[in-house]
């Protein structure tokens, strides 16, 4: 087994046993290197194994930490601020935009809007514990509901389109994954190229109404989604 390999699995298990408890800031390579009588490269080989693994966490200027617990998130017509505050993780949000646009060709599809015409468009980065954890891209007919940019860092959108009387009640959802653009992975305090999961949703209400039309992605080592499949 190599060195490194057994290194890592060390920090691993403390990691599972609570001993290094989400936030634990790790002893510097060097450090760590010297305490355990080994080389600096073994050390860091090992690290990185662990951050590839999305057990630690690397933050310029701040060193390695652990990461706070996946999100688990089941499939379910429920927003992600409100799943977050639910499971304790003290969302926060960065609202990065909020303009009007024409719509493109698949957001027009989507929203059963004519091409071009004018919708709203929102752009923001959803922390948990913290720590980034999706980007989020949004479009909504005009008027819809009474959206600012300080109702979006405080309350998250379904619940905004709730108090303003929409009711959904349905979604097409689509998920898959990609590799991490450059200003994703800057914005995610990622690696370039990493894994994410996608996320493409349109919205429903008990009209039959396009409300909403979403297209998200998520730090794959911070996020999975769980479904509980039912045989007919």
């Amino acid at each position: 087994m190599p060195l490194y390999f057994q290194v890592a699995e060390r920090i691993a298990g403390a990691i599972q046993a609570g001993e290094l408890p989400p936030g634990t800031r790790l002893d510097n390579e060097i450090q760590l290197a010297d305490r355990l009588g080994l080389s600096r490269p073994t050390v860091r080989q090992a690290i990185q194994y662990l951050v590839d693994k999305g057990l630690l966490v690397r933050k310029r200027g701040v060193g390695t930490q652990v990461v706070h617990g996946q999100v688990k998130r089941a499939v379910e017509l429920t927003s992600l601020y409100d799943d977050l505050r639910r499971a304790g993780q003290r969302p926060q949000t960065r609202v990065l935009s909020i303009d009007t646009v024409p719509a493109e060709e698949d957001v027009a599809v989507a929203l059963g809007v004519a091409p071009g015409m004018a919708v709203l468009r929102l752009e923001r980065l959803r922390y948990a514990s913290g720590e980034p954890l999706a980007l989020l891209h949004n479009w909504l007919p005009l008027e819809l509901a009474p959206l600012t940019v300080e109702a979006l860092q405080e309350r998250g959108l379904y619940e905004l389109l709730r108090s303003a009387g929409i009711r959904m009640r349905v979604a097409n959802q689509r998920i898959g994954a990609r590799s991490a653009t450059p200003a994703e992975s800057r914005l995610l305090e990622e690696r370039r190229g990493c894994p994410l999961l996608t996320m493409v949703r349109t919205t429903y209400d008990d009209q039959g109404r396009a409300v909403e039309h979403g297209s998200h992605v998520y730090r794959a080592s911070h996020y999975s989604l769980e479904v509980t499949l039912v045989e007919r």
